[in-house]
């Protein structure tokens, strides 16, 4: 007996000396908010950002408490545990969903302390405040446990999985997707909500290229997730032709701040234009940064990972810094009743919740007592309604967080559902069985559901197919003067292929900085008519512009490359147009070429003219005395010479141009043998009146014919020869004058060409020589002069002809030509004709063959 009654108090003691260790162990440390049920969910939140006691606590010895010193009160942050205790009103009130059996909730504040995550995650095990490690001070909360959710960050949801794992209860993390959550927290990863980062990337290239931001800087936390967007938004700017600025990498709060200021304050000058990857809490230490600095009048681009307006800062000063930035979102549908449920949330309503008075006393702005800067809770406006508070305090409506720990708590509350389904149906459901089933039974119904795991056997990844819509909202005041979040746009993604993206620009305010869509440009851009060229050592958005090469356009700004003119079309002054060539050619309706037209009548009839005195006079001495055939011929054929000339003007044709060239090749060399032969019977004529001569007159008349028709023929066979084997053709010249095509003869054989110039010439020194060596005759009736004189002007206008004709173009060259023609042949008139004339006119009653042979 006495043994039994040993044993008796030994078990008493025991007990005994459990429960004192328990409460013993009981000072503050991380109380949460609890709710009874038949199965309860924890929750790890975080309401403030603080740095106090960061030593171990987890030990048996006693500890001095020291409060947390607070930097901000994320008071928004308190909407995620509202989503939760929301969620599982609404369950409760369903009898279907759990088979008339109740949620409850163990709900704590961590405040971004991974320590404290670590500490709350072994108090929802052990069951008591402060834990004890593998010991559960209150067994039936232990037993009730079926899930966590939590946390808020990358590095606290693998705090809490470190703990979790141990002993196979789900977690699912509410923090922004992270794909290398699972590679840090073993053995199990959390839960996670997939999110289609290409999506995301897409939607911020589209909305980049949509105002033509191609000079950005990126702003990422100094971790791995930081670094994986930095790599892959890199890569897709510049398949896109968009380039990084500058790549701010940010320490995490309360980490040493290695931020140089002055650095800081001239990358950000840079460009107007940032983007910003992260969330509220690892980018803390940014948003003091930016308020130590004037404002900087940057538009920043982020996801409401990072809410702009969750600040500790009053709603104009963050509106000064921050007005005007646009944010994405993954699309969410209303939450059904969940803004009345916010609006009916006063502390009188949830009395047992220990953190609504903390958050109440600062969205009501509570006054402060005169001790310790404690807020006087008594003071506060019980009765207010979230409703009424400012946006960087409060917004009513749904987070991305809380649209995910609502989710979350759906998605335990339907697995346990289908486990417990399974139970009733091996009707194992009985009175002796724990009404909550262990926590390890509900993996295989949560990985149904729409949440992954990132583990070596399964990775949370984007899949094909699956249709990705993202919100963005503008950051703007509205007329009454509050901050609100405005939807100006979405982005749908479906693959690299099948993307929308809609953006209504009407609906966009630009903060206080701008009254207009901000520039984001390294080098403003290079207008029309310029092209980029790159600058060494600089990326490929900095650039100088270059005005395009004669012949090329550009008709775009910012062209990397100008653009030909095609060969009828020509650049106009400014360069950034191509305007059609005008065809020109020497027509009859140019001033040139009518003047040209005048001479050519006006000589030809003048020489008509000359030609009929001299056979109205033709039994006058001097008429008769230079063989007047030869006078008939030329006069003749120099009348021919000036028509011509008419064949070069007007457009140019097949007919125009093959008889051109033939045309005055043929006459001018009747006319020059035609001279020739005159000169020949000046000498022969002074040769055979002397006594004892042999040559008789009608020899010479003879011998004369035979020269202008051998002479003639020559050039006859030449031009044929011309004409059977590359006569001239017209052709086009698109390349000589920019702004004109001009239509010309080509005439087709050089060497012909040159060869009936050359007979030409060769005919015409043989005149001048000959008559050179008779200019010593006696000159009474010797025309030796006259020809000698009228040769040199031929020979000069012609060897003055040759440079002039290769160093011009178009009508200019017809023109050369034309005037060379009648020039010599005017020349050859005034220089042979014009003193017989005057003879002729003015002195016909001395000139008689008596006085002749008597001199």
């Amino acid at each position: 007996m006495k043994l039994f009654i040993a044993f008796s108090l030994l078990i008493i003691f025991i007990a005994f000396q459990g429960q004192i260790s328990c409460f013993s162990l009981n000072i503050p440390a991380s109380p949460g908010y609890y709710q009874d049920g038949d199965f309860v969910i924890g929750g790890l939140f975080s309401l403030k950002v603080t740095f106090g006691d960061m030593r171990n606590r987890f030990g048996f010895e006693s500890t001095t408490y020291m409060p947390d010193y607070v930097y901000a009160d994320l008071t928004k942050h308190y909407q995620h545990m509202l989503a939760m205790v929301f969620a599982i009103e609404n369950i409760n009130k369903d009898p279907n969903i759990l088979f008339n059996m109740s949620l409850g909730f163990y709900l704590f504040n961590v405040n971004f302390i991974e320590m404290k995550a670590m500490e709350s995650s072994m108090a929802l095990l052990s069951g008591g405040s402060p834990p004890i490690p593998n010991y559960s001070c209150r067994p039936e909360k232990s037993h009730k446990l079926v899930a966590v959710i939590g946390g808020i960050s990358t590095g606290m949801s693998t705090q809490i999985s470190r703990i979790l794992s141990l002993y196979n209860v789900p977690q699912i993390s509410y923090a922004p997707f992270d794909q290398s959550l699972g590679t840090r927290a073993q053995p199990q990863s959390p839960y996670q909500f997939p999110m289609d980062t290409a999506a995301l990337y897409q939607g911020i290239i589209q909305l980049l290229l949509n105002f033509s931001w191609v000079w950005v800087g990126l702003v990422v936390p100094d971790d791995m997730r930081g670094e994986r967007f930095l790599r892959d938004i890199t890569e897709e700017m510049t398949i896109h032709g968009l380039c990084v600025a500058f790549a701010e990498k940010i320490p995490e709060f309360p980490a040493k701040d290695t931020t140089n200021r002055l650095r800081f304050t001239e990358r950000f000058t840079l460009t107007n234009v940032v983007v910003v990857f992260g969330d509220t809490y690892s980018l803390l230490r940014l948003v003091y940064n930016i308020f130590c600095n004037i404002p900087l009048g940057n538009v920043w681009v982020t996801t409401l990972d990072w809410d702009i307006t969750t600040l500790p800062f009053e709603q104009s000063l963050s509106y000064t810094y921050f007005g005007g930035g646009l944010s994405f979102s993954v699309y969410m549908d209303e939450i059904l009743g969940f803004k009345d449920f916010l609006r009916s949330v006063q502390p009188g309503k949830y009395p047992r919740d220990i953190f609504i008075q903390d958050v109440w006393s600062v969205l009501f702005e509570c006054p402060y007592s005169d001790r310790d800067f404690i807020r006087e809770l008594s003071q506060c406006e019980q009765n207010g309604t979230l409703g009424t508070r400012a946006l960087h305090a409060w917004d009513m409506n749904t987070s991305p967080p809380s649209y995910r720990v609502h989710t979350a708590v759906y998605a335990i509350a339907q697995a346990l559902h289908e486990e417990l389904s399974l139970r009733m149906e091996g009707d194992s459901l009985d009175k002796g069985a724990p009404p909550a089933p262990l926590p390890w039974k509900l993996h295989p119904f949560l990985k149904r559901s729409q949440l992954g795991r990132n583990t070596d056997e399964e990775s949370v990844v984007n899949k094909e197919g699956r249709t990705t819509k993202l919100d963005i909202f503008n950051y703007q005041s509205l007329q009454n003067g509050t901050k609100a979040q405005v939807n100006v746009g979405e982005f749908i993604f479906e693959s690299h292929s099948v993307q929308h993206f809609s953006l209504n620009d009407k609906l966009i305010t630009w903060g206080e900085q701008y009254s207009k869509t901000p520039l984001a440009v390294c080098n403003p851009s290079c207008l029309l008519g310029f092209r980029k060229t790159p600058l060494e050592g600089k990326p490929f958005c900095c650039f100088d512009c270059l005005p395009c090469p004669d012949g090329e356009i550009a008709n775009e700004t910012d062209m990397d490359q100008c653009i030909k003119c095609p060969e009828d079309q020509y650049p106009n002054k400014e360069r950034n147009q191509c305007l059609p060539k005008i065809m020109t050619f020497l027509s009859y309706e140019d001033t040139l070429g009518a003047v040209l037209v005048s001479l050519a009548i006006s000589l030809s009839a003048f020489s008509a003219l000359i030609l009929g005195l001299f056979i109205r006079y033709r039994d006058t001495p001097i008429v008769r005395a230079n063989n007047r055939n030869l006078s008939y011929i030329l006069l003749v054929s120099l009348m021919l010479c000036f028509l011509c000339s008419l064949v070069f003007i007007g457009q140019p044709r097949t007919v125009t141009c093959v008889l051109r060239q033939m045309i005055f090749g043929v006459v001018f060399s009747v006319a020059v043998s035609a001279i020739l032969a005159k000169t020949f019977i000046v000498v022969v004529a002074f040769k055979a009146i002397k006594p004892g001569s042999t040559l008789q007159m009608w020899m010479v008349t003879r011998l004369s014919n035979a020269i202008v028709c051998s002479g003639s023929l020559i050039q006859v066979c030449i031009c044929a020869a011309w004409l059977g084997t590359y006569p001239p053709f017209p052709d086009v010249d698109m390349q000589s004058e920019s702004e004109q095509i001009i239509l010309w003869c080509n005439e087709g054989s050089t060497l012909a060409f040159y060869c009936v110039l050359g007979y030409l010439g060769f005919l015409a020194i043989l005149s001048l020589l000959i008559a050179f060596l008779a200019r010593r005759l006696p000159d009474r009736f010797n025309e030796a002069k006259t020809i000698t004189f009228s040769m040199l002007v031929f020979c000069s206008v012609w060897i003055s002809f040759i440079p002039a004709y290769l160093s011009s173009k178009g009508k200019t060259m017809v023109a050369v030509e034309t005037l060379s023609i009648l020039a010599s042949s005017t020349g050859l008139l005034a220089c042979i004709f014009l003193p017989k004339c005057y003879v002729i006119l003015l002195r016909s009653g001395d000139q008689t063959r008596k006085k002749f042979f008597k001199k």
